[in-house]
């Protein structure tokens, strides 16, 4: 569902890192070392994970159970038809495990198949492992159970309007307000996402809060009604419900507290309080608008216009971005120089990009990432691009010429496993007869 607790949404880069080791070292260990697919993993890169696998059932190198594990992938990437794709696929082999027909039972029923999803389930024999009450609406159509199959399918419905950001929410939303008590929050964030300000106010007005992220929200339709018509009586009710989270002791050493505190002061016009708050957890918004924006406005009512107007600057580069605009991003970065900000425009360039699948732009960066720390772990980002640029080409969605500046910038890394990966990747070209030369 829609956090409430995030006022200001937060990507987390999409690489992790490993312990550090001398690349002599790993190079004695791991010559020929295949990209972990546990990494990807544990880090829970779902995108990673299954362009890697991909990558490897391409060039004939599987991953043992890669079938399975690319199924999981795309049941967590949210492409649950991909997923039902690969567990019939598994459900035609005779030695296929009962457990692929739950998993294809649960990609079908995501996918609003419920006849379809009820015939797997049996067929992997599950119906007799269930809880009696999913037995029953699994098997009769009793009024009590028609009851809890409803609300089970509005459930569904309501975390599909809040996984696709809230797509369809009035058609789905309205009527669950009283059934599921997070669709009336989740109906008051898409209304501020609207600019609909006062239909969120009338629907949280008589929500008496219990949590933090209650009183959060709370505040935020009260600061933004005020703000609309210039009510000081909300924005009083805004700015106690701020402090009152950000003050508590659950909460004041959170980010969202912390955000609270920094809300709080930023209505109360005490600048240089809202920088303090803002500072201590700008690390996790650095690409975040709403964030950025906020943050230029305090720089700025305190006299600090150039760094205000740097800050401004990331938000309009993150745009091109979001907007599949990679190479106008790379070209400002270009123009940029070497300058304090490069660093940061850099990663933000590397990950936007490769949140938003444009993987050789992202490439570049990681690159570019690489040679200025090389103890890094830029080295798995790079890697991941490179892998996702392949997989565009094999889709038919990026030039084959492409493949040539991948095996350059895969040879610009010192790191062991790329002499494996342009093997796999030259072994393809000559089978396809793509010229590298």
């Amino acid at each position: 569902m829609f956090d409430p607790t995030n006022i200001l949404s937060r990507v987390k880069p999409a690489v992790g890192g490993e312990t550090p080791v001398s690349i002599s070292e790993k190079k004695k260990k791991n010559q020929t070392k295949v990209p972990p697919l546990e990494d990807y993993l544990q880090q829970r890169d779902y995108l990673g994970a299954f362009t890697l696998l991909e990558f490897q059932r391409n060039i004939g190198e599987k991953e043992e159970h890669a079938d399975l594990w690319i199924g999981y992938c795309a049941f967590h990437l949210g492409d649950y038809k991909r997923a039902m794709e690969e567990y019939k696929s598994l459900t035609m082999k005779p030695e296929c495990p009962a457990e692929v027909w739950v998993f294809l039972a649960c990609a079908l029923f995501l996918l609003g198949l419920y006849k379809e999803a009820e015939e797997a389930a049996s067929k992997g024999r599950l119906l007799h492992l269930l809880s009696p009450p999913l037995y029953r609406i699994l098997t009769n159509q009793s009024t009590y159970d028609i009851h809890i199959f409803t609300l089970k399918k509005d459930m569904v419905k309501h975390v599909f309007v809040v996984f696709r950001g809230g797509e369809g929410a009035l058609q789905v939303l309205p009527p669950l307000v009283d059934v599921i008590p997070e669709a009336r929050l989740n109906l008051v964030i898409y209304n501020l996402r609207q600019d609909d300000v006062l239909e969120a106010y009338n629907l949280i007005q008589d929500l008496v809060p219990t949590t933090p992220q209650e009183y959060i929200l709370k505040g935020v339709v009260n600061a933004a009604l005020g703000q609309g018509i210039g009510s000081r009586d909300h924005l009083k009710i805004a700015q106690q419900f701020f402090q009152l989270v950000g003050g508590s002791a659950s909460e004041c050493d959170t980010i969202p507290g912390r955000q609270c505190m920094a809300s709080c002061f930023f209505l109360l016009r005490k600048f240089e309080d809202v920088l303090i708050y803002l500072n201590s957890v700008k690390g996790y918004f650095y690409n975040d608008d709403t964030f950025n924006f906020n943050y230029a406005q305090a720089k700025a009512a305190l006299g600090n216009y150039k760094e205000a107007e740097e800050v401004l600057f990331f938000i309009h580069l993150h745009n091109y971005i979001m907007n599949q605009r990679g190479r106008l991003a790379w070209e400002l970065y270009l123009k940029m120089g070497t300058s304090s900000e490069s660093f940061s425009l850099l990663q933000l360039i590397a990950n936007d990009c490769y949140k938003m699948g444009q993987f050789y732009y992202a490439a570049k960066a990681f690159d570019a990432l690489e040679k200025l720390d090389p103890e890094s772990n830029y080295w798995e980002g790079k890697r991941g691009a490179c892998v996702g640029i392949f997989q565009l080409i094999l889709a038919n969605k990026e030039s084959k010429e492409t493949l040539k500046e991948v095996l350059s910038l895969l040879r610009n890394s010192g790191n062991p496993q790329v002499e494996y990966i342009i093997r796999a990747l030259r072994k393809w070209a000559k089978d396809n007869r793509v010229l590298l030369s």
